[in-house]
């Protein structure tokens, strides 16, 4: 292993392989930034111009974007409530009110260390356990699937807060949303209404922009006043998070990036149910777990270690066994058929010094996502100078412009708005729309693995799901901690209210 691990290194530690790797996380930083234009957007924009290049290098410039895209939508999400890519919603939970709080340094800070964490943790692992953990991640059943949804689906009944009710209602919410379009196994439309344009249901970037971008500027545009600025409850304080402050944090990070990387494995599942099962964990387990969602910074922590390890296990499935594990890394598969390389065990066999350039490449990338995160963090703080009305504007312009451009459907700029809506209502009477989120995004993996794993077993429910040791863990912990969380909130409800107010007098 350490000669093909140098061999890598040397196609690596090259003026234009190392060129490639900063331009390509320069790139995906950029698009991150920008909502509705996540990492698999920046790819397939910039894949036409990987013609001519050097295959390695082409690859190693599509693992930069892959990084970049992922930390990147962090950002905005941190400081203006609007997630730029689907992974980063769960960031916006803990990062925005530390804004709001004027903590948008320390914010930014964990969030960039995190994020450089877990890719870096997932590439090391890489070196080592690829093929294994890949004939792992090949296990995975529709009964590992569905007990792996329903163990982030219980996250929704801490999500309402004072009332657990509204958590559930929420992500029952969203689940219904997830069960519209086409059915999965028999391609009978559902709920459509006639409707053709959601025939194949809604794109989850339409309806996270509406439910966090546009609901979040109606009630922002209600408080206007002239020419008003961001209103924060203390100065904004620009400092990264200090060496005592990282602390607190790092166990949480490599605990998410684990959890990243083995998700990431998984073919069809991707960043976004990474960071919601990371969040949803160390919520259970810490605890400070009440304080979730008011400005804590294991809640940042948590879902950007996760997004960016699910980098490097998203690799393993399409280098050892050439499956795509994601919707970046089908289009890196389609990328290394341009190039006639052909991934998989054999990849392995006779080529070693390529899969292992890519790991090592993973490894610089991370290093330049550091780098570069911290001036553009540097940069990025100077957003809350900029007056609100025009703030909105470009906002607005932003949303509805990656909506549109992720489909090429004029149709989602209107469902963006319809949920905007939804979500401004959903925020003025307590309905926490996070949740919603939530279950659209697992509903339909529960749904579709449930059917799955039933027509396997004929419709035995028993033989049906609790097929293996793991699938019978997943499911029994998923129905353990949904009982647990409804008795907690029931015996002794959580006070929200009061837990911000007590954070913001420690500012």
């Amino acid at each position: 292993m350490l000669e093909n691990l140098l061999a890598g290194a040397d196609n690596v530690f090259n003026i234009a392989s190392l060129a490639a790797i900063a331009f390509g996380v320069l790139w995906g930083i950029i698009g991150g930034m920008i909502p509705g234009i996540n990492a698999t957007i920046a790819m397939a924009l910039l894949l036409p111009f990987t013609w001519g290049m050097e295959p390695t290098n082409a690859i190693m410039m599509l693992i930069g974007v892959y990084c970049g895209g992922e930390y990147g939508g962090s950002i905005p999400a941190i400081l203006i409530g609007t997630p730029g890519t689907t992974a980063a919603a769960v960031t916006s939970l803990d990062g925005y009110p530390l804004h709001k709080q004027g903590k948008s340094g320390i914010a930014l800070g964990t969030s960039l260390i995190s994020s450089t964490l877990g890719g870096l943790l997932s590439a090391v692992i890489l070196i080592f356990i690829a093929v294994p953990l890949a004939s792992i991640a090949i296990k995975f059943g529709p009964a590992e699937y569905f007990g792996l949804a329903a163990c982030g689906l219980t996250l929704v009944c801490s999500l309402g807060g004072r009332n657990v009710f509204k958590g559930i209602l929420a992500g029952a919410i969203g689940v219904f949303i997830a069960s519209i379009g086409y059915d999965p196994m028999n391609g009978i439309p559902r709920y459509t209404m006639g409707l053709i344009n959601i025939a194949d249901g809604f794109e989850l970037i339409s309806v996270m922009m509406g439910l966090f971008a546009i609901s979040e500027l109606v009630l922002q545009a209600e408080e206007l006043t002239g020419d008003a600025k961001f209103s924060i409850q203390s100065n904004v304080d620009t400092r990264l998070p200090s060496w005592a402050i990282i602390k607190t944090f790092l166990p949480t990070a490599f605990f998410s990036g684990l959890i990243g990387v083995v998700i990431g494995a998984m073919p069809g599942v991707g960043a976004s149910t990474a960071c919601f099962v990371a969040y949803s964990e160390v919520k259970r387990w810490s605890k400070d777990g009440h304080t979730f969602g008011t400005g804590n910074l294991k809640g940042v922590a948590a879902p950007e270690a996760s997004n960016n390890a699910v980098t490097g296990g998203a690799l393993v499935p399409l280098l050892a066994l050439g499956i795509p594990g994601s919707n970046s890394t089908a289009i890196m598969l389609g990328a290394l058929m341009i190039f006639n390389i052909q991934p998989g065990p054999l990849l392995f066999q006779r080529s070693p010094e390529i899969p292992y350039a890519f790991f090592v490449a993973l490894i610089v990338a991370n290093i330049c996502l550091f780098i570069m995160g911290y001036f553009i963090v540097k940069l990025a703080i100077k957003i809350t100078s900029i007056s609100k009305p025009i703030l909105f504007a470009c906002i607005i312009a932003l949303v509805f412009t990656g909506a549109y451009a992720f489909s090429a459907d004029t149709f989602d700029i209107f469902v963006t708005f319809i949920f905007g809506l939804l979500g401004y209502m959903m925020k003025k009477f307590g309905v926490p729309y996070t949740a919603t989120v939530l279950g659209f995004v697992l509903g339909f993996i529960m749904e579709a693995n449930l059917r799955r794993a039933l027509l396997i077993s004929k419709g035995d429910w028993i033989g049906g799901l609790f097929t293996s040791g793991l699938s019978t863990t997943l499911i029994v912990l998923a129905v353990v901690a949904f009982i647990a969380t409804v008795y907690q909130n029931m015996k002794k409800p959580v006070d929200m209210d009061s837990i911000a107010d007590d954070n913001n007098a420690k500012v």
